[in-house]
Formats: C-alpha cells, sequence, structure tokens
C-alpha cells in the first residue's frame, strides 16, 4: 500500500527533522568544539573575547568560587553563554589567553567557561560594544 503524501506534509515533516538535526550531531560528537567566540578590539579596553555575534563576554567576581551564583532576575540582564547539552569545548583557543571549559547550571543548562569561571553577556550591550566592565564586579574577558 503506498502513502500520499502532500507537499505540505513532506515540508512539516522536513522542518520537524530539521529541528533534531543539531541535537543527534551533538550527541554524536565525542571530539571538543572550538569555544563559540571571536576577538574584538576595543579603543578603551584592548582585545576582548566576545559571542560570534560580537557581544562581549564577562566574568563576574562573586563567581570566584567556580560556582554559578547569576541566577533568576540577574540572569536576565547578565544572560549566560550556553552551549548545547553535551557540547564539549576544546580548552584553548588561539590569540586568547586563558582555559575554556563548561559548567552547569542550576536549571540544568550548560554555560561556557574562561578560567573555570562561569560567562555571561550583558542585555544592554551590542555588538562591539561593552559597556559594564569594572562595574558592580562584573569585567569583561580579555584575549590577552
Amino acid at each position: 500500500m503506498k502513502l500520499a503524501r502532500s507537499a505540505g506534509a513532506t515540508a512539516v515533516l522536513a522542518v520537524a527533522l530539521a529541528s533534531f538535526a543539531p541535537v543527534a550531531m551533538a550527541a554524536r560528537s565525542a571530539a571538543p568544539v572550538a569555544p563559540p567566540v571571536v576577538k574584538i578590539k576595543m579603543a578603551n579596553l584592548g582585545v576582548v573575547v566576545a559571542t560570534k555575534k560580537k557581544l562581549g563576554l564577562y566574568t563576574w567576581n562573586e563567581e570566584k568560587d567556580f560556582k554559578v551564583h547569576c541566577t533568576g532576575d540577574r540572569a536576565v540582564k547578565w544572560p549566560p553563554v550556553l552551549l548545547m547539552k553535551g557540547q564539549k569545548v576544546k580548552a584553548m583557543m588561539a590569540g586568547i589567553k586563558g582555559e575554556f571549559g563548561t559548567i552547569k547550571r542550576p536549571n540544568g543548562t550548560i554555560q561556557l567557561t574562561w578560567n573555570r569561571q562561569p560567562v555571561y553577556t550583558y542585555q544592554h550591550d551590542t555588538a562591539n560594544v561593552v559597556l559594564c566592565d569594572n562595574v558592580d564586579g562584573w569585567f569583561a574577558v580579555r584575549a590577552a
């Protein structure tokens, strides 16, 4: 018995399968991948580490114990840099001094770390603009 497929049903199936592809790929990938970061040059800060969308990365002095304390409303203002579950990152990246890794957040998500401290962006930063270096214990991650 042959089932008839409409173009709409085929499109829905393709979208549904595509949404599972990244999870399946991450689950199969045992080798660590490069951290999802780039370097950007700031006139006032030098070279800082940023997301691929060029949002500066920050660490918070309250997490020098290498545990996640930025949760709830604070994590809305300071969004954590999250990875896919099971994703491993290479510890070293050319041109960036320091070591990358991951930490599990209280809600079970996986967050990027730099020198064992969780890293965040700031909700009011825009691409290539770092507003909160040395503000309330938050510091931009420097490349060197």
